[in-house]
């Protein structure tokens, strides 16, 4: 196996490997052309986002400024927004599905290293891969750690270290980040609710 297999398959790999380097500059090259547009300029992110990433969903967005390793090991799907600074550290596969919001400085990491100095010190590494299902909102400053899944219709409090599985329709938050309560039935009657008051203050005032 190339060290890039390797990589993506969840072994001990180096990364001091031409391959990699070579992916890992194409990244750095497009981080710099997207982090440099103004800040208005949604359009020429949006692009170049379309050529850094495995995929890039129909209506996303990301605000600058943005960073990851690799960009070729994120698929995104569509409708998806992330805040100012957020992180991705891609050497395994993160996958995001439609509908998800990042607050400011969110996190995601698929990179590792070994508990033993030794072996760490070697250069060997690892990465997990990181799935995030449909609907969820992840609060701002929140990490999230290799190998994690998160369901679909999930929030994340703000600041949250998720380092286990979150199942779906769940409030979660915390260091680490654990299961607050249930999505509710009167939580969406709550917001439907506050939906129409919102909708009906609009017709009546235009």
């Amino acid at each position: 196996m190339t060290e890039k297999e390797r990589m993506l398959s969840g072994k001990l790999y180096i990364a001091n490997d031409d391959e990699l380097k070579e992916d890992s500059m194409r990244c750095r090259k497009l981080l710099d052309k997207l982090n440099n547009t103004s800040f208005c300029d949604f359009s020429t992110r949006n692009e170049i986002c379309k050529v850094l990433f495995a995929n890039f969903g129909k209506g996303s967005t990301i605000n600058k400024p943005f960073y990851c390793d690799y960009g070729k090991n994120i698929n995104i799907g569509e409708n998806f927004y992330a805040n100012y600074d957020c992180i991705f550290l891609d050497v395994n596969k993160i996958v995001i599905g439609n509908n998800v919001m990042l607050g400011p400085r969110v996190s995601i990491f698929t990179a590792g290293h070994p508990i033993d100095y030794e072996v760490r010190n070697s250069g060997l590494e690892y990465g997990y891969k990181v799935t995030i299902g449909d609907n969820v909102w992840i609060g701002g400053n929140t990490i999230i750690n290799p190998g994690v899944k998160i369901g679909d219709n999930v929030v994340i409090g703000s600041g949250s270290v998720v380092t286990r599985d979150i199942p779906s329709n769940v409030i979660a938050c915390g260091n680490p980040c654990k299961v607050l309560r249930q999505i509710t039935k009167e939580d969406k009657n709550k917001w439907k609710l506050a939906e129409k008051e919102y909708y009906d203050d609009k017709t009546n005032n235009y």
